[in-house]
Parts: structure tokens; sequence; C-alpha cells
């Protein structure tokens, strides 16, 4: 995630926060299946997305 990227989620509201979590979810899981056929070409995305999906439960947390 990149820094204009980061900027955009902080600007977004709780409910459009949560929706970006089942989004990320989404593709964790698919990641992840791919991995596990042998068809994902870098193992890393799966860290990036785990990562995303940490900072926007955080943010998420900070508006609680």
């Amino acid at each position: 995630m990149n820094k204009k990227e980061w900027e955009k989620l902080q600007q977004l509201s709780v409910e459009e926060l949560k929706a970006k979590e089942n989004e990320l979810k989404a593709e964790l899981f698919n990641l992840r299946f791919r991995h596990a056929t042998g068809q994902l070409a870098n193992p890393m995305l799966m860290k990036e997305c785990k990562r995303d999906i940490a900072r926007v439960k955080t943010l998420i947390n900070e508006r609680a």
C-alpha cells in the first residue's frame, strides 16, 4: 500500500472501511486458493493483503 492509498483509506467512513475489509478478505481467500494450487507466482502478495486488512481494522478501531 502506497501513501496515496493510505490517505484514501483515512478519508473513508466506517461503513466504507468495513466494505473494504470484506473485499480484502475475499482477495486473501483467492490468494490462498491460488497458492494452494500452485498458481500464485508471488506469495508475498498474501503478506501484503494481510497487512492491508490489519491497517483497515486499525482505522475502524480508531473511530470506534
